[in-house]
Order: structure tokens, then C-alpha cells, then sequence
């Protein structure tokens, strides 16, 4: 075991101990890092144990009493968390506690930091890193070589993270293969291949737990890849079900793919999706059908692209599905989260999904039927579509479309939003979305599908007359208006997500490169922290030893986030 840890960690030799806890209990096991104040020790039992100086020669073991498991903190993809002790009283006294640095990173961190049982787990390309989460220390790295000739976004390295179940951890590779760790030693349990490179499949998302599942979906759509949802025994790897996202030729749906696109379609599914326990339902975000910016050969609706789709967990039967853009020419895919909202709505309790989406408008569906039951646009730069009708369907249009000679066309491809985190508050009954006001130039050029190259069809650019601006924006969803909004300031070019609490606050990554804090109920900045480097991802919180954290990613590092020592003990 000692040989296997020091193949993982590569940090240096791995050591015994035996260690005398505050309560006389002795422990034998290998140390796995340790600092002049904090040890973490594998015990002879194979159990991960968290410890901290307790008087000359005793320890006290530690752990989290508040987790964050999975992309979203829980499965209704809120992200909002019960936690508050840290509020909007006192959050101006919150300090930077520690930072764990991933060296060798090829870019920077998008994923969000997952926490289960004290360990917190981070991911970038084809590694996973397990740290004390009160301390940073690294307890265990599992990496391998990143992959040749992988397409598109995950072939950059780019990875959105993990998810922990029970004693094991969950991530994809760049290559579009799913693996399972051993979360207390890192050791590989099993790996299977979703999807194959050649065929431009890649690796990027952060995986949901369902029961005794792994579901995960797939990238490569800008390069012409069909998406597909897929889930796999935690156990052994084996796959369940597969639910193609677009339906092949002589099934239902189909018949909105008119042209040889159907070939090489995208509609891939990189964001992590949902899942209602009491509906027995999986809600999955579908992407953009390819070529993005061209739309001559696919005519139709192109079906399940832009869309939400309702999935039976045993199965992976399709329920129903929305589509956001039908014939999307704009790269509107539907990547930014949806959010599960139970509350009333015409005078009764009603199950609802909210979407913000990168087309600039904000939709609520009845998430038992997947119903429109209103919609609002969501930015003050929008000119493609003049609205929604009575279905919900965006009203396009004529003449903005793109075109060889480059067209500006409101919002720009990276879209109204995207998909960094929105979050849905209960207590203030307010939806948060990070907004770009920004228009850009769509330029189409003919295309055809090449393995290993992107499939877009164009390209795009920002207005060079106007940068466009960038809004963290409080909605009512009942009448769609914003309550409260705040104006950012930089290039609107930033990718930080939102988190909320029970604290009253709302915890965000700003254009300006800092990470930031307001009262959440009126929109007043309260905190902030400067990063110096452009937010890619989404924060998270969770308590440890009694004491809530918030992390973020920035650059290649990991920042947590807590109140001075004395502070907490007041708040206790």
C-alpha cells in the first residue's frame, strides 16, 4: 500500500506513524502529508483520517459537517446552500484561509471543487486532486499523460470536475472515458470509454449521481460529434442505458433533420445535468447541431438539439423536451444549468424548471411536462429574435443570420449567459444570472466534417464599436424583471458563476477578476477579493470543523475562503 500511495501522491517518501488521538485512542497507519499543525494519516484499516494538534502530543480528528458532493452542491441545480454562518453582518471580515496550486496546469481551472467527508476534490485534464479541505494539504494525486489528437474544447484541457458517491470518485477524461477512484487513495477502480476520438468525442463534464448510477454526457458538438447522455453502474462501469440526443435517421425526430448534417449533427451534452427524486426524472441540457453558424444543409428544427430533455432514470426513455432555438444558426446551445423551483404559481403549487440560455432569454417550464409557462429576455442587447410566442418559441428576425461578409448580431455567440452557474435563492425567492449585454460579428463559411477539427461552420468576433458590458442580475421569474442588478466593470469576457446562501448572500466571479460578495436581497456589494486573473468557473461552500467555507477556482489555483478564528467563535 505504501508503494501504491507513493506512485499516486510523486511528492516524496511515504512514511509511518503511529499517532495518540485526544481520547487515548492510538493509531498505526502512512502518513499522507503532513504540516507542523495538521496530519493526514491512511490508517492500517484503509480509512482516511483528518487530524489536528491537540495539546503537546495528541491529535484531534476532523472532518466536514457540511458537504458539497457534486457540480451543483445537490441535484436540483440551485446552487444555493443552508449554510450561514458567514452573512451578510459579517462577511466583510472574510480572509483568504488557504490555496492549493495545481502545477503544470495547461489552463486555467473551470471546474467547481467537490467536498465529501472532509476531503475536498479538484480537478483539471486527466487528474484528480484530494486535499484537506480545512487545510489545502494535498493527500493524494491521480494523473495521467493527457491524450494526442483529442478535438475541440477538451483537447485544450479543458475539465469541469468530479463527482464523490459513497467511497468513490468520479471524473472524465479528455479522450471521452469515464474512470472511477478509491476517494481515500486515489486508486483506479475501473475506466470506460464513452465515445471514440476519432469520431471527435471528448471529455470534459463533471458527472451526476442518480441511485446506483453515473450518468455523464459528452463534447466534441462544435466538431460535428453526435451527443449523447449515458449512464453507467458506480460499481463495476457497466453501461446501463444511452439516450442519443439526436434521434437517428428513421426514429422520432428525425424527420427535423433534412440534409447531410444529420452525419455529423453536435448536439452535445458537456454540462452536468439534473435530478428530481420525487419526480423519478433526469433533466439534461442539450448543445448547438453543427455546423453551428451554417444551417443550409440540416433544415428543420434539427431535433434534440438547443434543448431540455426529460429522461427516465431506468431507461433513459425520453419524457418530454423543450427546445429553446429550434434551426439554431447562432450557436445558442442550451449548456447554462437549469434550476429546480418548487413553489406557487397561478394559485396552486406548481414543479418548476427555470433556464436562463445563452439566446438571451429566461424560460420557465412546468418540469412535469415540460410546459412554457412564460419567458423574458434576460439582456438589453437583443436583436435576432423580437420575442416568444405563446409556445415559447423565439420569433425570428429576417437578416440576422450570419454571413460570409461577417453580420453584428445581438447577443454575441458567447451569449446572453452561459454555462457558469445561475442560482435559484428560496429565501429571497430571486434567480441570479451572471448577463452579458454584448452584441458580436457572425462570419459563415462553407465547411465539411474532418475528424479532429472543429465543425463550426464560421467564426465570431465582439463589436468593435461597443465591448458590451457585463450584469450579475436578481430576477423575479413570475414577471421575468430584474429586481436588482450590478453593473460590472471590464471587458465582459469573464466565465464566474454564482452561489447563494442562507446567509443572504450572493458570492460571484466578477469582471473585474475578483471574486465578490452582496446582499443578495438588494444587490449591495459587500466584499471582494482580487484574483488578478480572468474567473472560469463557479464557487461553492461548505462547513469543515465546524467553520463554512467558500472556494472558487482561479487561474490554476484553488482559494478557500473562511472568517478570522475569532469570528467563528462568536458565531458558535
Amino acid at each position: 500500500m505504501i508503494g501504491f500511495l507513493r506512485t499516486l501522491r510523486k511528492e516524496g517518501p511515504i512514511s509511518r506513524t503511529t499517532v495518540t488521538l485526544a481520547d487515548g485512542v492510538r493509531l498505526d497507519g502512512a502518513i499522507l502529508n503532513r504540516s507542523a499543525e495538521d496530519l493526514q494519516l491512511l490508517d492500517d484499516t484503509h480509512r482516511l483520517r483528518l487530524l489536528r494538534k491537540s495539546g503537546e502530543d495528541r491529535f484531534r480528528e476532523v472532518t466536514s459537517q457540511m458537504d458539497w458532493t457534486n457540480y451543483d452542491g445537490g441535484t436540483s441545480g440551485s446552487r444555493y446552500s443552508t449554510a450561514k454562518q458567514i452573512d451578510v453582518a459579517n462577511v466583510k471580515k472574510l480572509q483568504l484561509r488557504w490555496m492549493f496550486q495545481i502545477k503544470g496546469a495547461p489552463r486555467e481551472l473551470q471546474g467547481t471543487p467537490v467536498v465529501a467527508g472532509g476531503v475536498m476534490y479538484v480537478t483539471t485534464v486527466n487528474e484528480c486532486n484530494a486535499l484537506d479541505a480545512g487545510s489545502g494539504r494535498l493527500i493524494w494525486r491521480y494523473q495521467r499523460p493527457r491524450t494526442k489528437g483529442v478535438a475541440s474544447v477538451a483537447g485544450t484541457g479543458v475539465n469541469r470536475g468530479a463527482v464523490v458517491s459513497g467511497d468513490r470518485v468520479f471524473l472524465q477524461m479528455d479522450n471521452a472515458h469515464l474512470i472511477a477512484l478509491n476517494r481515500f487513495t486515489g486508486a483506479l477502480l475501473w475506466d470506460v470509454g464513452m465515445g471514440d476520438i476519432r469520431e471527435n468525442y471528448g471529455g470534459t463534464a463533471a458527472p451526476l449521481i442518480v441511485g446506483n448510477m453515473v450518468v455523464s454526457g459528452i463534447s466534441g458538438g462544435d466538431s460535428g460529434a453526435r451527443g449523447f447522455v449515458a449512464a453507467y453502474d458506480q460499481a463495476s462501469g457497466k453501461e446501463i442505458w444511452r439516450f442519443w440526443a439526436v434521434p437517428a435517421r428513421g426514429e422520432s425526430g428525425a424527420e427535423t433533420w433534412k440534409g447531410s448534417a444529420h452525419e455529423h449533427p453536435g448536439g452535445a451534452t458537456w454540462m452536468t445535468g439534473e435530478y428530481d427524486p420525487e419526480l423519478n426524472t433526469i433533466y439534461w441540457p442539450v448543445g448547438n447541431p453543427g455546423p453551428d453558424l451554417v444551417g443550409d444543409d440540416r433544415l428543420g428544427d434539427n431535433l434534440y438539439t438547443d434543448s431540455v430533455v426529460a429522461l427516465e432514470p431506468a431507461t433513459g426513455a425520453l419524457k418530454w423536451y423543450f427546445q429553446f432555438t429550434p434551426h439554431d444558426v447562432h450557436d445558442f446551445d442550451a449548456m447554462a444549468p437549469p434550476a429546480m423551483v418548487d413553489m406557487e404559481w397561478d394559485g396552486k403549487p406548481r414543479k418548476l424548471l427555470v433556464h436562463a440560455n445563452r439566446n438571451g432569454f429566461l424560460y420557465v417550464l412546468d418540469r412535469e411536462n415540460g410546459k412554457f409557462l412564460t419567458g423574458s429576455a434576460i439582456t438589453k442587447k437583443l436583436d435576432w429574435a423580437s420575442g416568444l410566442d405563446s409556445d415559447g418559441h423565439p420569433i425570428p428576425v429576417p437578416g440576422k443570420e450570419p454571413t460570409y461578409e461577417g453580420n453584428l448580431i445581438c447577443p454575441w455567440l458567447s451569449g446572453a449567459t452561459n454555462w457558469y452557474s445561475t442560482s435559484w435563492n428560496p429565501l429571497t425567492k430571486l434567480y441570479y444570472v451572471q448577463t452579458e449585454d454584448k452584441c458580436g460579428i457572425y462570419t459563415r463559411r462553407d465547411q465539411k466534417f474532418e475528424p479532429g477539427r472543429s465543425l463550426m461552420g464560421g467564426s465570431f468576433g465582439s463589436d468593435p464599436a461597443n465591448p458590451g458590458s457585463r450584469q450579475l442580475r436578481a430576477f423575479d421569474i413570475r414577471t421575468g424583471k430584474i429586481v436588482w442588478e450590478i453593473p460590472q466593470v471590464g471587458a465582459a469576457d469573464s466565465w464566474g458563476g454564482v452561489l447563494t446562501t442562507a446567509g443572504q448572500l450572493a458570492f460571484w466571479g466578477d469582471d473585474d477578476y475578483s471574486f465578490s460578495a452582496a446582499d443578495a436581497r438588494t444587490g449591495k456589494r459587500l466584499w471582494s477579493f482580487q484574483t488578478n486573473v480572468m474567473p472560469r468557473s463557479s464557487p461553492m461552500t461548505y462547513v469543515f470543523d465546524h467553520v463554512q467555507y467558500v472556494a472558487v477556482t482561479a487561474g490554476n489555483s484553488v482559494l478557500a475562503f473562511a472568517l478570522p478564528e475569532t469570528a467563528n467563535e462568536e458565531a458558535h
